[in-house]
């Protein structure tokens, strides 16, 4: 079987993109989720000229007549209604927040007063109109999109979906997630393994990194029987969205997965790509959903993730996601001719992310992702690679 490359691999994969529809969901629930509507400002910002100062708020009539000391009139407190100043040559204090009283311009901080019997004297010898106001729509108008759809919402948007009183708003769906394991040599991670079994860790780390996209996942595990295979992922493909596998898809006798997958319908795309580690990766649709089914040593994985479901992700949400390289720091070689995902550790010098690789004793090697912080990806037309040279990596951390 001629493998496909890693770069047909994940443009046949970002080809099925799926539309997951769209939900209307608390604001203080929608951290991390993406945005499927535009937010816009439902009254000038500030919606008032706004003092920045604690001080007293004057006429610079008043000032540039040559007044210097102010008779306090009253209080402008934040949060309370607009006073006027009765007489422009006297002055009301004011607090910061508040609305600028009427009739008045120039706000001169405390700092800069003398205060004795109900006057402020100033000592300063020129202000600016609207000196230490922030004037009312300076910083967005009234109809103004302040977040635009397809944004990944964070603290700052959440602030913003509360300033202009949405309580509820229209994100993406999250698609139903299933996570198997197969194999006989697993058991949970709660119980004590016999020499030849292991404990189930792929399914969680994949639970971990889906949780990453904020995505909620359900998890199961299946033993290496054909008849119990077809039956549980039937019913997997009419529950969920999504199908991720780890494991049964190489070519050993209970490498189940892909026969598994025909017998239900569901239409190979891809089996096998010109990578390690990771080749043996497989992926399909039935309508709208959507199987990766990854080997199942524990490095090919994640690294699979990461590379190939996380774009899948991004695609479908309409996210926008930037390209990270980061340079080699010594010398590698590697064969035969195929995209290595050199795992490595990561640091800054002289403002540029340097990778230096991390050696490893290869994809069963779980433990040594501990010890890295990104995948670097090697291209396939060379074995030999030369410090200094830069290259895509794949962050985990």
């Amino acid at each position: 079987m001629e493998l496909i490359t890693v770069k047909e691999a994940l443009q046949t994969i970002l080809d099925n993109s799926e539309d997951f529809g769209i939900e209307e969901i608390d604001f203080l629930q929608s951290s991390g989720r993406i945005l499927k509507e535009n937010i816009v400002a439902d009254r000038d910002f500030p919606p008032f000229n706004r003092v920045s100062m604690d001080g007293i708020a004057i006429s610079s009539t008043a000032f540039n007549k040559g007044i210097r000391s102010f008779k306090i009139e009253g209080i402008q407190a934040a949060g309370s209604l607009q006073l006027t100043l009765q007489n422009n040559d006297n002055c009301i204090e004011v607090m910061t927040g508040a609305v600028l009283p009427k009739n008045s311009d120039v706000i001169i901080q405390y700092e800069l007063l003398t205060i004795k019997n109900n006057v402020a004297s100033v000592d300063v010898g020129v202000v600016k109109e609207f000196q230490n106001v922030h004037l009312k729509g300076l910083d967005r108008t009234v109809g103004d999109v302040l977040i635009p759809e397809n944004t990944l919402i964070s603290a700052a948007e959440i602030s913003v979906f509360a300033t202009v009183g949405k309580t509820k708003v229209k994100v993406v769906k999250q698609p139903k997630v299933m996570i198997i394991s197969t194999g006989n040599e697993l058991v949970e991670v709660d119980q004590i393994p016999a020499e030849h079994q292991i404990r189930r860790s792929n399914v969680y780390a994949l639970v971990s990194l889906v949780e990453k996209l904020n995505i909620k996942s359900d998890t199961a595990h299946i033993l290496d029987d054909k008849e119990v295979l077809t039956s549980k992922i039937k019913g997997f493909l009419n529950n969920y969205d999504v199908l991720l596998f780890s494991g049964a898809v190489s070519k050993g006798k209970f490498d189940f997965i892909p026969e598994v997958l025909a017998s239900l319908g569901v239409q190979k795309l891809f089996h096998q790509v010109k990578q390690r580690p990771g080749k043996p990766f497989w992926f399909g649709k039935k309508g709208n959903k959507t199987v990766f089914a990854f080997p199942g040593n524990p490095v090919s994985t994640f690294v699979s993730c990461l590379k190939y479901f996380y774009p899948w992700f991004y695609k479908s949400v309409n996210l926008e996601t930037q390209l990270n390289e980061a340079i080699l720091a010594e010398d590698f070689y590697f064969k035969p001719n195929l995209t290595y995902f050199l795992q490595v550790k990561l640091h800054q010098k002289e403002g540029k992310i340097v990778a230096t690789p991390i050696a490893g004793k290869g994809s069963g090697d779980l433990a040594n992702l501990t010890e890295a912080d990104a995948f670097l990806e090697l291209p396939d037309d060379s074995t030999n690679f030369t410090k200094g040279s830069i290259f895509p990596i794949i962050k985990f951390r």
